[in-house]
């Protein structure tokens, strides 16, 4: 029994040897063999799993995209623009000599921006630099639809503009909450870029309240490095929900394209701004009649300071506001209403909020010693680009 046993065991030990050869060798023949076994898999056996149509992909933001979408529009504009004669045709004799052609046709010249409908009754907001001194103004849909939009009301100092269209059945889209957001969280952008068409954009917002940009007067911006570029103008900065956060206003580039730091205007402002075109053509703002100066490191030791916040006043309207309460050039103002005053930007915003006619408490520091004024606010004039308050 035991001799049986020693002569299977060098068997299968031989066996399994020749096998190893062979399949080493000459692995053809190996398989050629397996396929005369008679092994049958029936394919009605064998579970595939597919994911079900229309489940999001992990990471997708499908959603938020098809939300928010169909309320981006594109904005076409065209003005006239004269076109400049040549010097030598002024001349009496040259004129007669290459003949009197006349005044010069006027040349259409056009461009693109974006928009973001905020309701369905036919509100558009955009960038003012988008419609400014526009002749026509042309909204495409996403939907495929295309109207004549008017103007109803700007304002360059935050860079937005109010247009409407009539249209019927417009997809208004929902305002976010912008104070609720944090840097780091992923946002994307809508709109036109290069004139290709609607295109969404992801990244993440990568600062908040950014001013001293020397953008616009009134800065407040949040920063994303979601790739915008010309065109996208005006389009929208929406959350993962497809929330409006913003709208898209400005890039900081040296080539004309997308460097990853781009600006909108946050939707808090944007809402205020709006709500004042819409019910009264124009935006509302206080004013108090001050030239401000940030606090410098110099200054800050001349005028014997151990903070660096508020703001120097170094001029003062006569009969403004301020001169009225008792504001003097080189008082700093380090608070409006209780609110400290951090620099010129901060005070600016702070001021701006106010309603015109109202009562204020102004606190100030003359020669280090801390005082309280009251100023009733004025309304803030159209402005010009330089910084007064």
């Amino acid at each position: 029994m035991r001799r049986f046993w020693l002569l299977f065991a060098q068997t299968v030990t031989i066996g399994l040897a020749i096998w190893f050869i062979v399949t080493t060798l000459k692995p053809d023949w190996a398989s050629g063999s397996l396929a005369s076994f008679p092994l049958h898999i029936a394919s009605s056996h064998v579970t595939l799993h597919e994911v079900a149509p229309g489940t999001p992909t992990p990471g997708s933001y499908r959603e938020a995209s098809r939300r928010a979408m169909p309320s981006v529009v594109n904005i076409f504009t065209s003005k006239e623009a004269k076109q400049r004669s040549s010097p030598f045709l002024e001349d009496p004799l040259l004129r007669k000599f290459f003949g009197d052609r006349g005044d010069d046709p006027d040349e259409k010249q056009a461009s693109l921006g974006s928009g973001v409908v905020v309701s369905s009754q036919g509100y558009i907001l955009t960038n003012n630099h988008v419609v400014e001194a526009a002749d026509e103004i042309e909204v495409a849909l996403a939907d495929g639809r295309n109207a004549s939009a008017k103007v109803v009301g700007t304002d360059p100092e935050t860079d937005l503009a109010v247009i409407k269209i009539d249209l019927p059945n417009l997809p208004a889209i929902t305002l976010g909450h912008v104070e609720q957001s944090s840097v780091g969280d992923v946002v994307l952008a809508i709109g036109n870029p290069f004139g290709v068409g609607q295109t969404v954009t992801m990244g993440i917002i990568s600062a908040l309240g950014r001013n001293h940009l020397g953008i616009n007067t009134f800065e407040n911006f949040i920063q994303t490095d979601a790739a915008i570029n010309p065109g996208n103008s005006g389009g929208a900065l929406v959350d993962t929900n497809g929330n409006l956060l913003g709208i898209n206003t400005a890039i900081y580039s040296r080539t004309g394209g997308s460097l990853g730091i781009g600006f909108a205007i946050p939707v808090t402002t944007v809402k205020n701004v709006m709500e004042s075109i819409i019910n009264t053509g124009h935006v509302v703002r206080g004013y108090l009649g001050v030239e401000p100066q940030d606090i410098t490191p110099e200054l800050a030791e001349s005028f014997g300071l151990t903070k660096k916040t508020g703001a120097i006043i170094a001029g003062v309207l006569k009969n403004g506001p301020a001169d009225k309460a008792g504001l003097k050039p080189g008082d700093i103002l380090v608070a409006v209403e209780g609110k400290s005053v951090a620099d010129i930007t901060d005070m600016m915003n702070q001021i701006a909020q106010l309603q015109p006619g109202s009562k204020a408490k102004l606190t100030v520091l003359r020669k280090t010693r801390e005082t309280t004024l009251e100023a009733v606010i004025g309304k803030r004039p159209p402005m010009k680009r330089e910084a007064q308050e």
